[in-house]
């Protein structure tokens, strides 16, 4: 416990490595500030930050991001939907916040605890809430084994109205044929699709009955992407809907992708193993 502790103490202390270039506009390239950024986000009727999971630096950056723009609440893909996730941003005295954390549901071991110890210990900072987002696992699996006849009827309305294009398919099924270090049967991919977009449209949903705005969504970088992400399905459900949305990326971890999201934050990078390791596979997940 104490050896976490501390671990959790430095890396909210360590500062993100930044340069001159760390945010850009992806529709033309211009260079933004901080504050120019944070002026957009002001303007937006919704704010979707991205993240690589492991990565501490973009917790900390979005923690710092969002006391500045200072929302009625944060949706959180690491929390699932229900009256009973949500965070109120605050941990009983002398408590641990992932205590309260995981009291709403938050899986620790899953997202690997204290990694997203800076974004959650800046949200307590500022007194920003967290809602959940996120379908729970039961409702995954259900999903991959049974199809659209396992889909509530809260998501299989907007998934309807929101049909991906064939383009836009095929590029979410080699994402998670990729994600799964090529190691996915083809015959599961069609479940596992639709599992990530019934994700997409718990966010978006959540989103939308969020109070205030701009609604703040904290998600991986993948929810994000205009062609399959949260984006298109509040588009539809939303017509008009000013969304900025920011993916945070590594310096030496060139996105190719990084023209489907509105803006790009660079960062450092952070030491990792080879997760497809144990696969025999020899490319990283993203």
């Amino acid at each position: 416990m104490r050896l976490i502790l501390l671990f959790t103490l430095l890396t909210s202390l360590q500062p993100a490595t930044l340069h001159a270039t760390d945010i850009m506009d992806t529709a033309n390239g211009r260079v933004l500030s901080p504050p120019e950024l944070l002026q957009l986000a002001r303007q937006a009727d919704f704010v979707l930050l991205g993240e690589i999971h492991d990565n501490p630096h973009h917790h900390r950056l979005r923690a710092d991001f969002i006391a500045r723009l200072a929302p009625d609440s944060v949706v959180v893909e690491h929390l699932e939907q229900g009256r009973q996730a949500r965070w109120d941003g605050v941990s009983a005295a002398g408590q641990p916040i992932v205590d309260a954390l995981s009291r709403a549901g938050f899986d620790s071991a899953g997202w690997q605890w204290p990694t997203h110890a800076p974004l959650f210990e800046g949200l307590a900072r500022a007194g920003v809430p967290a809602t959940g987002g996120n379908i729970g696992r039961e409702l995954a699996r259900r999903l991959v084994r049974e199809g659209p006849s396992a889909l509530p009827a809260s998501l299989a309305t907007p998934l309807s109205d929101a049909p991906l294009s064939a383009t836009a398919q095929g590029a979410l099924d080699v994402d998670l044929l990729h994600s799964h270090c090529g190691q996915l049967p083809a015959d599961r991919i069609p479940g596992m699709r639709l599992a990530q977009r019934a994700r997409d449209a718990a966010m978006a949903t959540t989103l939308l009955a969020a109070s205030g705005r701009p609604a703040v969504l904290l998600a991986g970088n993948g929810h994000l992407r205009s062609d399959y992400g949260v984006p298109v399905l509040l588009k539809h459900l939303h017509p008009g809907a000013r969304i900025l949305s920011i993916g945070f990326i590594e310096d030496d971890r060139p996105d190719p992708d990084a023209h489907l999201y509105t803006h790009v934050w660079r960062t450092t990078s952070t030491p990792r193993n080879d997760p497809c390791a144990g696969f025999g596979a020899d490319r990283p997940k993203r």
